[in-house]
């Protein structure tokens, strides 16, 4: 979804919706940000949910700290009731103290540990347990047996490893398309999952995407980035656009996609540069193609 663009109304996130469900694709994804003007992201779950019907929901991601646990767990739960049990849940310490602020959480508990300790919280609402004084447990129940799916949103090896307890896959992402070390990543995840005695991890990367002719998606890119990473100075950012993310053709996407699913990936999520429903055609189209 493209969530960090600006000037967006229902329309158009209906319209993308509809269309990645009507498509070749597996999942819809979205971010969340406090401190930026993107939609609310457990709000437009429930939106989502009512749009579509086929993908899976995957929030990439949702960052407990900035939640009440037992609150974010019946949220959550919400919303795999109102999909129908589509939902993966993508969980993150997040990039942005401001973000923490915003909402007071303190953050000092952008930490992982801090993080395992509200899902291992959200997961025992989830199976039913009275954590709280009420009368009753915290419902609704989730549609999915001990709630939606986990995967650790993450950059580094060391977070991988510390979320094979409780993540069912690995909701990574890559800034400059490098696959050699995405594929490093991974074994960390496999070896991680085998040694904690579970099945094999979903293993999942993103980036930013603009697909066109010329330079116009290279622009595109960089435009995007000024606006989003806002809190970095300029010049740096202006540095790292001319090799962030896939600009190019469908043809060019393609190339890239293969690069991925031969180290392994199972699914490759894009995150989108500008609101343009066209960009979303054009994938699709190539997406097709290749089943």
């Amino acid at each position: 979804m493209p969530v960090m663009e600006p000037d967006l109304d229902r329309a158009t996130l209906k319209a993308w919706a509809q269309l990645v469900d009507d498509g070749p694709f597996s999942s819809l994804c979205w971010g969340e940000r406090i401190a930026f003007d993107n939609p609310e992201s457990l709000t437009l779950l429930g939106a989502l949910a009512a749009w579509t019907d086929r993908v899976r929901l995957v929030t990439t991601v949702v960052i407990p700290q900035l939640h009440d646990p037992v609150m974010l767990a019946k949220q959550l739960a919400t919303g795999d009731l109102l999909c129908d049990g589509r939902l993966t849940v993508g969980i993150g310490v997040g990039g942005r103290h401001e973000d923490y602020r915003a909402v007071g959480a303190d953050p000092e508990t952008q930490t992982m540990r801090q993080m395992a300790d509200r899902v291992a919280v959200m997961q025992r609402v989830w199976a039913g347990e009275k954590i709280t004084d009420s009368t009753l447990p915290v419902g609704p129940p989730p549609v999915q047996s001990g709630g939606p799916e986990l995967q650790v949103g993450t950059l580094g090896p060391k977070t991988i490893r510390s979320a094979a307890a409780w993540a069912s896959g690995v909701a990574g992402m890559t800034l400059d398309l490098d696959v050699d070390k995405q594929s490093e990543l991974f074994d960390v995840a496999r070896d991680a999952w085998r040694e904690a005695g579970k099945e094999a991890p979903h293993l999942a990367t993103s980036f930013w995407f603009a697909i066109g002719e010329g330079d116009g998606p290279r622009t595109q890119i960089h435009r995007h980035l000024l606006r989003y990473m806002n809190w970095i100075p300029s010049e740096f950012v202006d540095a790292m656009a001319p090799t962030a993310g896939f600009a190019g053709t469908a043809e060019d996407l393609r190339a890239v996609l293969k690069r991925f699913a031969d180290i392994g990936t199972d699914e490759v999520h894009l995150i989108p540069t500008s609101s343009d429903i066209d960009q979303v055609r054009r994938v699709a189209e190539m997406v097709a193609d290749l089943s």
